[in-house]
């Protein structure tokens, strides 16, 4: 289950980046998860994504 919270949601995408995934491509097709909408997300709470790091910061 995905977090509905925006804070939650950062907590948990981040740490499944970190953990399990390369790319953000890659944790929304395994995930299911539509990328656009999870960004338009993150920016809601002021975090964008970085490649080079890959995580939300």
């Amino acid at each position: 289950m995905i977090p509905k919270d925006p804070v939650m949601l950062l907590s948990y995408v981040n740490m499944q980046l970190r953990d399990f995934y390369s790319s953000l491509d890659a944790l929304c097709e395994d995930k299911g998860i539509e990328k656009e909408e999870l960004v338009e997300k993150m920016k809601s709470i002021e975090y964008v994504y970085e490649v080079d790091r890959n995580q939300f910061v």
